[in-house]
């Protein structure tokens, strides 16, 4: 009983190590490389359009307190 215990725990751990080296072997080519560049890039603009959006919001939102450009339009810069 116990050899048909140790053969299954061996079995899963070559599964599982089979599986860790697949998957750091695909990260390290060429696409994962451009997998990971197009993430970071990706998470960088989206980053980048909510501060332009807040940043929009607080400027209408002290133009208004101050009473400057009541007739500047409402919305993202162009």
């Amino acid at each position: 009983m116990k050899k048909i215990f140790w053969l299954g725990v061996g079995i899963t751990l070559g599964v599982v190590a089979a599986r860790k080296l697949a998957a750091a072997k695909g990260a390290l080519g060429p696409e994962g490389l451009n997998r990971a560049v197009g993430r970071a890039s990706d998470a960088v603009h989206d980053f980048a359009g909510a501060l332009r959006s807040g940043m929009d919001q607080r400027e209408t939102e002290l133009r208004a307190a101050l009473g400057l450009d009541p007739e500047r339009p409402v919305g993202p810069r162009h």
